[in-house]
């Protein structure tokens, strides 16, 4: 049987998937993947090894340039491509109108949430099997609830699997005690306080561990240098591939991030990880792992790097004692 999934984005979207495909692989040994994606998370789609073909769309691209010949021969080859690889079902499984349209290129049968379950209920017009599955559940169980049900078996949800590994790709040396501080998120409303990652960046020295951090844009990159000046010990590693960082976060001790996609990716990994929400909640979308906590600010109140700190030690002591 060859099941294609549609999930294109975000990246936390995408790594929220992962346990539901490795559920599948275990209780449906006779199905193959493919993955339908946004362009910029083929990368992220590729670190399971139980995903064959990457198809990829460029929805966020097209949009800009609706009318441009070019954005037609790549939906025209998109359609050309999924119609040719005949699934035998395609898994819906963002319940948005844009994935659905995306899911129905394929010409084969859909599987996707219930109106009552769907984010956007008009999306299940395009589906050919609706499930129900409570939206008051996080985005991970959501996910893997569908797919137990489209493909006919019950998750174990007593353990949590994501199933990928860090990619073996050659990257900039980062060795040692280090803890990954992931600073750049997509909203400014997201993100801490400069002067908290200084501080955070000194309080890991003092227990001797080295942070390592990098960017992705100009803002990212004053306050990635900012640490790096403030905190000599710091490594600045330069702005890089996705699958170059990716790495770089798989050989961390600790990672510690804002609400961003790389969070999430460090959570899958099964790293002890400290998740820093400032203006969203973590509720049903957070980070969740083996090793995974979130620190939430409430109205008037704020993270300190103090609490970041004894959270992340908990987090590196359980990791410690699960390993003995």
């Amino acid at each position: 049987m060859r099941v294609l999934i549609v999930k294109t984005s975000s990246m936390g979207d995408v790594i929220h998937s992962f346990p539901a495909v490795e559920d599948a692989r275990r209780n449906r040994p006779d199905v193959s993947f493919d993955w339908c994606v946004e362009e910029a998370f083929a990368g992220i789609v590729a670190l399971h090894p139980a995903i064959a073909t990457i198809h990829t769309v460029a929805i966020r691209r097209w949009r800009t340039s609706p009318l441009v010949p070019s954005t037609w021969r790549e939906a025209a080859g998109l359609r050309r491509a999924l119609r040719e690889c005949r699934y035998d079902l395609v898994i819906d499984g963002q319940g948005l109108l844009k994935s659905a349209v995306v899911a129905k290129q394929a010409a084969a049968p859909i599987a996707g949430f219930d109106r009552s379950s769907a984010r956007e209920p008009s999306a299940t017009v395009f589906y050919d099997r609706r499930y129900a599955v409570p939206r008051d559940l996080h985005a991970i169980e959501r996910t893997r609830r569908l797919f137990g049900l489209a493909l006919g078996y019950e998750p174990d949800f007593s353990g949590l699997d994501s199933g990928i590994v860090p990619p073996a790709v050659e990257a900039t040396f980062v060795g040692g005690n280090t803890a990954f501080l992931l600073h750049g998120t997509s909203r400014e409303d997201k993100k801490w306080p400069v002067g908290n990652w200084i501080e955070t960046a000194r309080l890991l020295v003092e227990r001797g561990m080295t942070p390592v951090t990098t960017w992705s844009n100009d803002r990212e990159k004053a306050v990635a240098e900012a640490i790096a000046q403030a905190v000599p010990q710091t490594v600045l590693v330069p702005k890089s591939p996705l699958a170059e960082i990716a790495a770089i976060i798989g050989r961390s001790v600790l990672v510690i991030g804002a609400d961003t996609g790389l969070t999430h990716l460090a959570s899958a990994f099964g790293l002890p990880t400290v998740a820093v929400f400032v203006a969203t909640e973590p509720g049903l979308t957070g980070p969740r792992g083996p090793f995974s906590s979130t620190l939430l600010a409430t109205p008037g109140s704020r993270v300190a790097p103090e609490e970041v700190l004894a959270e992340a030690e908990k987090l590196l002591e359980l990791k410690s004692q699960a390993a003995t």
